[in-house]
């Protein structure tokens, strides 16, 4: 009997260790029972900082308000025609020398004043060096000493169940720090931002942890913390974080010039599917098709043919047409990226150089009366559509405009006029010339399509 109440103890022991309450705990080595994540929180929180927002808005008012003789009638004071609006959300302290904070341009868009809130009480006014909409990124400057830098380290060797750990200020609560593991790595096609390759976590993310830090077990930055995917604006366990190597990049073009200077290759791409390698006869599974190559760019120069399948950049395999985008949005314009394309099932090299993107703009006025307050041109690199459809977008639709009335908004891509494909301005242009009756647009809104009559 002894002898099996020694087994049963024994497996009561070991059932424990496998509960869910003790697997969830990382494994840290060299540090006593019970492990704790305290080390190395105390190390890098002091360069995870708070962001408070102010904005101005004109306040929505009756338009009889601006009526004088209204205002004079009926004895209407004079009222503030702005109202100030507050909102929070996190930094992360990248360059503790120049006072770099790094974080989300959602957080710090359109700010007319931002306060940056260090974990021992510090407040300071910061100012914006640059900003990338299509990345969901900026950079912002304090003006502070003793500053604690966040290490950066290299994203590209996460893996899937990789223990993290996420830093932020959610709801406005002040820094809070959870934690989870890698649930997925390049996550895209979210349509959250123009260039997608997200780490996707289940440390609870909440509203305010925006541009926060998400961190691995050694305290090294791998992440900035971007978005949730939940209702109600909720955390159910799906983070997205922009990956450290890509922040790093952008941030270096954003401390250099204020901005990415991002070009084009002058190519239209499309995923690889089975039935695509079966009609190249290519014996692939991952990959990018050149669908058509813009005739004088540079792939077209440097020897690109339309049915090359990409399947690596400067050596780094390229699975599919997002992580293409990706990889030369992070070039600056002037550099030489070497491309592995199959043709005819041989593999090759070719060099190409990143060429400065051409905008051109027309007014809708130009098109017709019915379009006022439209631009149009060719689809931005930030489009999350770019590379994979022609057309021609819709650049700035100004609200309550004919255009904007007529239906139109902005980043629509406007794919047919009267049933004819449009792929530049000047299909376009032609399409509208004479016309003076009904037009019928088929538009790309996102992943829907519809049709829209100008009267």
């Amino acid at each position: 009997m002894n002898n099996h109440k020694v087994v049963f103890a024994w497996l009561v022991f070991c059932l424990s260790l496998a509960s869910p309450g003790f697997a969830a705990l990382p494994h840290l080595a060299g540090q006593p029972y019970p492990p704790t994540l305290a080390p190395m929180l105390e190390k890098i929180l002091p360069g995870v900082v708070n962001i408070s927002i102010k904005t101005r808005v004109r306040a929505q008012e009756n338009p009889l308000f601006n009526d004088p003789f209204f205002r004079r009638f009926f004895n209407v004071p004079n009222v503030p025609r702005e109202r100030e609006l507050q909102s929070a959300g996190s930094g992360v302290v990248v360059d503790a020398k120049h006072g770099y904070v790094l974080t989300n341009n959602h957080v710090v868009h359109n700010a007319d004043e931002i306060k940056v809130t260090l974990r021992d009480g510090r407040d300071y006014i910061a100012k914006v060096i640059g900003t990338d909409p299509e990345a969901d990124l900026a950079v912002v400057q304090v003006n502070a000493k003793n500053l604690t830098a966040v290490p950066i380290a290299d994203s590209d060797s996460l893996r899937i169940g990789d223990f993290v750990v996420a830093i932020g200020n959610p709801f406005g609560l002040g820094q809070t720090v959870t934690s989870g593991i890698v649930s997925a790595l390049g996550r895209s096609g979210l349509g959250i931002e123009g260039y997608e390759d997200f780490i996707q976590t289940d440390a609870s993310i909440n509203p305010g942890n925006s541009g926060g830090a998400l961190v691995n077990l050694n305290g090294e930055l791998i992440g900035i913390n971007t978005a949730i995917l939940g209702p109600n604006r909720g955390n159910v366990g799906i983070g997205f974080a922009i990956p450290s190597h890509m922040a790093k990049e952008i941030m270096s073009q954003l401390v250099r010039y204020g901005e990415v200077r991002r070009g084009q290759l002058g190519i239209i791409i499309q995923d690889l599917t089975p039935e695509l390698a079966d009609a190249f006869g290519a014996k692939l599974r991952k990959g990018v098709v050149v669908s058509q190559v813009v005739e004088g760019l540079s792939a077209d120069t440097a020897g690109v043919h339309s049915g090359d399948v990409v399947v690596a950049v400067n050596g780094k395999p390229i699975a599919n047409a997002a992580q293409l985008r990706n990889a030369i949005g992070l070039q600056e314009i002037g550099e030489v990226v070497e491309l592995d394309i199959v043709r005819n099932g041989q593999r090759k090299p070719i060099k190409v150089k990143i060429a400065r993107a051409k905008h051109d703009k027309l007014s809708g006025e130009k098109l017709s009366r019915r379009l006022q307050g439209a631009v149009f041109g060719s689809i931005e690199s930030g489009h999350p559509l770019a590379g994979r459809i022609q057309g021609v977008e819709a650049l700035e639709v100004k609200p309550r405009s004919m255009a904007w009335h007529a239906g139109i908004r902005e980043a629509d891509i406007i794919v047919s006029v009267n049933r004819n494909p449009v792929t530049s301005l000047a299909e376009m242009q032609s399409a509208f010339d004479g016309n003076r009756g009904r037009i019928l647009l088929n538009i790309r809104r996102g992943n829907n399509g519809l049709f829209l009559v100008i009267r």
